[in-house]
Parts: structure tokens; sequence; C-alpha cells
């Protein structure tokens, strides 16, 4: 099959031959094999679908041996787990329950050309392998990257393609529809993402044509679900007992009283029915049909009365508020707070050397703007162990990519960028609440963001040709409903964007609609935000590191470093800073507080300039002859003040006038052929008895390494050694 004009291959039964299902797909020089295995026991009554998917990238798919000191492949990486993600979630949904047994698929990159992205490879591969094996799955689903570059569609971009466009979505569905979107936009129109996804969907239909192809080749008969024939007794009546009393109770005004509500309503049946209950499989049904009580009466509320479970309609937004410096010390925090969802945001300004650096097969790369999510279980007032799992990094990366487009390029704000969302409080949407806490916190620590970003997640419900979009959905309204559909952007356009479906497929008129809402609700959760903060603080916070930045001759940085990196080894021990150069000349200096930096800034202007004659410099004395004293007017570069110019009287000796170590203020006379500077002593005190002004660029200390220019056959005498 041709893509791009490029082809794409499915083949079976040559490797990994004792797996369930197993596909070597191949796109150019990227190479993935999917392997599917399930476990030989079933559990009848499952709830869930015990299905992992673990996306993972051989090094030597790119000719490279891992980094560090442990040279083999370890704990997935943030990319591994994000494609896991990309693969799982359009997936799952196409899984039977009553299969009951654990299905593990393994997508596995061998090879990768480094211009190819293998990750929409991996996706296609891990379906067909399903769809061939002898698991239950109603699919194939595939998925395909669609970029905007130049202002033109492309589907499956290159890497360089990826790097120059304004649009970037991963979109994968059935042949039926949609099911799930993920990416990252330069404000695109809601009208664009439309065509995007359109088009995604025409080539989605090709590939699972692909796929149902393969499967007429080499496809397995299906194994059998576990079909029950248990079935809840006295369910009428426990219906018809709970309705009312439930209906009740999932319309309080709160999440923990609702919660306290419904549970308090599933005790009493429980005490009412112990007898029934203590067996294990009336147990699980009478859960089932508790659970679908409360799916109906939340859904049928919805789309007949237009009433969500907090009383609100439809487009209609929970309470926001926001604060800035919430914390004392920090660069920039803001407490963002969206009905019961609450995002303590905190944003930390650092330097080059604190930029995150990735060391993977796609090649090794550098980004400034970092963002982490942290979702503790006090959240949602649970008791559970701390840490990173999968959540949270998804969430994380949806966060980022929305926020990422407004951050200022590393030429423009030199800091490396740290937002960190602590979820305090979730009931719905905690990463949307990430994007809108991020983004003041941002603004509260000075970050010259181009456009405040704010973020909405959206809900739908269902039923047949009936259908309702949901604008800022709670957590029950996500578990119940039919879709998770979040949106982040500006007032001009999205910049994130991520979507997950439980049905078969999407329709565009829906998606459309569900856009031109989440649009309303995006302008107006930013007209909230800007009324506490809508520019960049004035200043950087007192506690943030000082940045300057300059640029000097290429031909200059061999001076500045000097032999063995003496020169800035030394700069940055007498300053307290660090000093970072680029080949092309771009200087950056990094101190803990501005004194130091602009010090140092002083220094290396110094070493880099050139004499000027005609200028005045603050010179030090560093040896005194019979005939004159040598000044050195910039680091490494000094010049003879004869001693006919030290004053307009005789001088009898130098050291009446001078002595060494001292600082003058001399006017650079002449540079000669041969390079030699010559000096006048001036006198710097002006009848008012303050300091005339002179040219800056020298040092008073003149600590730094280099070579001094002493100028032809004059003697030079013994020089004390220097100290770095």
């Amino acid at each position: 099959m041709l893509i791009a004009g490029k082809e794409l291959t499915l083949e079976t039964g040559r490797i990994a031959k004792q797996a369930n299902g197993a596909v070597f797909a191949q796109y150019e020089g990227s190479v993935v094999i999917a392997t599917a295995c399930c476990s030989e026991g079933a559990v009848s009554g499952l709830d869930y679908v015990p299905v992992t998917v673990d996306y993972n990238e051989k090094y030597y798919a790119a000719g490279k041996i891992p980094g560090g000191f442990i040279k083999r492949e370890g704990r997935p990486k943030d990319k591994e787990i994000l494609v896991s993600r990309l693969i799982d979630r359009p997936m799952r949904p196409l899984f039977e329950k009553s299969f009951g047994r654990e299905i593990q698929i393994v997508p596995t990159t061998l090879s990768t050309d480094q211009v190819n992205p293998p990750d929409m490879l991996a996706i296609i591969a891990a379906s067909a392998a399903v769809h061939i094996s002898d698991i239950p799955f109603n699919g194939p689903i595939a998925g395909v990257r669609v970029c905007q570059v130049d202002g033109e569609l492309i589907v499956n971009p290159t890497y360089s393609d990826i790097e120059r466009s304004t649009l970037e979505i991963v979109v994968a569905g059935s042949k039926g529809g949609i099911t799930m979107v993920e990416g990252g936009a330069k404000e695109v129109s809601e009208e664009v993402m439309i065509e995007a996804l359109e088009k995604a969907h025409k080539v989605i239909i090709e590939f699972c044509e692909l796929q149902e192809k393969l499967r007429s080749l080499a496809g397995k008969e299906k194994l059998p679900l576990t079909e029950s024939d248990d079935t809840l007794q006295n369910a009428d009546a426990i219906r018809s007992t709970t309705f009312s009393k439930l209906q009740e109770a999932c319309f309080k005004n709160s999440k923990q009283t609702r919660h306290v509500a419904i549970h308090q309503v599933k005790d009493d049946l429980k005490t009412q029915y112990a007898d029934q209950l203590a067996d294990e499989t009336q147990a699980k049904l009478f859960d089932a049909l508790f659970e679908n009580l409360q799916y109906e009466i939340l859904r049928s509320s919805i789309l007949d009365h237009g009433k969500r479970v907090d009383g609100r309609g439809t487009e209609d937004i929970r309470d926001i508020a926001c604060e800035i410096n919430v914390l004392p010390r920090t660069h920039g925090s803001a407490l963002f707070t969206r009905g019961e969802t609450q995002s303590l945001a905190v944003t930390t300004l650092g330097t080059v050397m604190d930029e995150q650096v990735y060391d993977d097969i796609d090649g090794d790369k550098r980004e400034h703007f970092i963002l982490h999510y942290n979702f503790p279980p006090y959240s949602v007032g649970e008791v559970g162990r701390l840490g990173t799992g999968r959540r949270e990094i998804g969430h994380g990366n949806l966060a980022r990519r929305s926020l990422e487009a407004m951050i200022p390029s590393k030429e423009n704000f030199p800091y490396t960028i740290r937002v960190v969302s602590e979820v305090m409080e979730s009931n719905g949407s905690s990463s949307m609440a990430t994007v809108c806490g991020g983004t003041l916190s941002l603004l509260n620590a000075g970050v010259p963001m181009k456009k405040p970003v704010a973020g909405i997640a959206m809900g739908l419900i269902t039923d047949g040709d009936r259908y309702a979009v949901l604008s800022d959905i709670l957590g029950e309204e996500d578990h119940l409903g039919d879709m998770d559909f979040k949106v982040a952007g500006t007032e001009d356009g999205i910049t994130g964007f991520q979507m997950d479906i439980k049905i078969a497929g999407l329709k565009i008129e829906i998606m459309r609609k569900a856009l031109e809402q989440a649009k309303r609700g995006r302008l107006h959760i930013l007209s909230i935000m800007n009324q506490t903060i809508s520019k960049p603080a004035p200043d950087i916070s007192e506690f943030a590191p000082k940045i300057v930045t300059m640029k000097i001759d290429v031909d200059k940085i061999g001076a500045l470093i000097g032999p063995g990196g003496k020169n800035i080894k030394a700069l940055c021990e007498q300053h307290h800073v660090t000093i970072n150069t680029e080949n092309d000349g771009t200087v950056t200096i990094y101190g803990k507080n501005p004194a130091d930096a602009d010090e140092a800034k002083l220094a290396v202007t110094g070493i880099v300039s050139d004499p000027e004659v005609g200028r005045i410099y603050n010179g030090v004395v560093r040896r005194i002859t019979e005939y004159g004293a040598f000044v050195e007017i910039l680091p490494g570069k000094e010049g003879l003040a004869h001693i006919s110019k030290l004053s307009r009287e005789h001088v009898a000796s130098v050291t009446d006038i001078l002595h060494e170590n001292q600082e003058i203020p001399v006017k650079l006379m002449e540079i000669d052929k041969m390079g030699r500077i010559n000096l006048s002593y001036i006198d710097a005190i002006d009848p008012d008895g303050e300091r005339k002004p002179s040219a800056s660029g020298g040092n008073s200390g003149g600590n730094f390494g280099g070579r001094p220019h002493h100028g032809g056959d004059r003697p030079r005498g013994d020089r004390p050694p220097r100290r770095f």
C-alpha cells in the first residue's frame, strides 16, 4: 500500500510465531513488530478489560548504544509511555469484557531511518496483530499523523515536516469513525482542525482495509467469549426500590455529598438483601445493576431535561477563582480553581544547564520548556502511593503541548522554564486546570508568553440520533459519558487537543458542534483569568537567576575560553557566575544576582574587545620599570605609560607617582606598527573632586588568563604568577 508515495507492508507468519498474533510492519526504513498474547485462563464477571500495551524502542534501531553507565534499555521512557497510550486508548473500547483473559500487546521498533516516525506504524501493527489473532476484537483500528505545513495538510509527515508544522495531530479510529485524537497546534482555527480530521479518517479507512485483507489471508478463528447465564435475583424489586432514592442522591450539590448519598443508598440495599448478596456472583451482578442505574439516571436527565448532576445546563461552566503570588519564594505561582478541580501551578526559571536532554532513537535533543503534572491521591480524598504513572505522564504532555506554542524562544527569553502542576482537588479535567494554572504562574514569573492559554474539557451523551455536548465535564460525566474531549488555546486559536471516544465512532458534525461550544467556553475562562493577570510581570523574581546574553565575534571565542578553559573558568569563579558559549558567538552569563552577571559581562567585553586609540580606560598598574609603568587596560592586554607621560612636571622616579596594583585612568595614545600600546596617565579628578567618566570594559581585579601584549623588544622583567 502506498502512503505519501511510500510503501507500507504488513507481514505475518515469519517472526514470533508462538504469539497469538504477530505482524511485521515496514514503512521505508522504519520497522515495527507487534505481538498480541492472551492468558490461558478466563475470569468471569470482570467489569474491565485487562489489556496492557508496552511499546518499546531499541537503540540498535537507529544504530546507537544507550548512553550512561548501563548499556541495556531499562524502564520505559516518557516517549514510549506516550506511544503506548496512543495505542491503548483507541483499542481498549473494542475488546469484550466477557472475554475475561489478560491481553498484552507489545509493539517493538526494530529499525528507524530517523526520517519517518515509527509510532504510527506501531499503532497499525498493534491493531493488525490483534485483528489476525484468535483474540476477540471489534476492530481493526488505525492511526495516522496529520500536519499542516506551509498551509497544506500532510499525511504521515517526516520529522522535518513536523518541525515546520503549525498543526500536528495523531488521529486514530475505525472505518466507522474517529475514536481518538491528540496533538498540538500554533493557534489553528476550528475549521482547519475539522479539515485535518476528515483527511485523516479517509486514510484510516484505507489502513483498516489493508488489515482486513491480511486477516482474510492469515487470520485465526476467534476464541469464545466467557458468557454467563447468571442473573440477579430480585432485579425488578431492587430497581423499583432504588430508582427514586438513587435519583435524588445523584443530584446533590457537591461531589462529596453525592458520594456519601449514593453510598448510603447502596449500603441500605446491601443490608436489605444481605442474604442474597452473600453470594459473590450475586454481589457482582448487584454492583453492575447499581452502576447501570446511575448511567441511566444521568444520561436521561441530560438528554430529556438538559439538567446535569450539579444542576448546570449543557454549556454552563463552574465557578472559577484565580490567584497569583501564592508562594513567597518561588519564581512564579498561581492557584486555579474551577468548581471542585484545583491546580497549584509553580514556575521555576533556570539556566541552559537545566534543560531537559533526550537521548532516544529519534536523535538527541534538548528542551528549554518542561511541564510536570502530579496527581496525588489526596486530590480525590483517597489513600494511595505517590509516584509518576502513565496517567501523570500523559496529562502532563497534553498540558505541555497546549502551552508550548506560546512560550518564548530561547533567543527572546534565555531561561529554562519548568512548570509543575500539583493537583490539589480533582473532579473533572485537572489537565485543563493545569493549562490555566500554568499560564497564570508563567505570567506571574515574568515569562513573556505570546498570549494566555486556557483549556476546557467537553463531554458527550448519545442515544441513537439524539446527543448532547457538555461543557466543563465532571468526573461522573466523564465516567458515564461517551466522550472526553479536551481543547486548549488562546483567544485566536487552538494549541492543544485530546479526545477519547467510548462509542464506535464520532461523526464530524458532532465534532464540529463540540469545537464551537469549546471555543465559547475557552473564551469565557480566558476572560476570568485576564482579570487576575493578562500580561507578564514587568520583572522576574528576585530569587530567579540573572541571565545576560551578548554576541561576540566567532574568532574571539578562543580568547574568551583560554587554554584548557582557563580564562572562562577564572571568570566564573571570580564573579560567581556560569558562562556558556555557542559556536555562533552567543555568550550567555548566568548569575545568582544581577550585579554578578553585569560585572561578568563587563569582564567578557574587556577580553573580546580590541584597544581603541583615543579611548580612556581604567587600568591597573601591573609592573613598574625605571622608564615607565605597564598598565593592564583590558584583561590580558597591557600598554606602556612612559615616565614622560605620567605628569606634566618632571618625574624623577616612576614610584614617586605610581605603585603596583594601583588603579589609574589612562588614555590610549597610539598603537604602533609593531602593535605596541602607548598610554598616557591623565588626571581623572575634576575640579569638583569627582571622577570623570571613563570607558567601560576594563576590570579592576585583572585576574584573567591570556598572553599580555608587551610590545616589541621592551624589557618584560619578572611577572608574578596569576591566580585563577
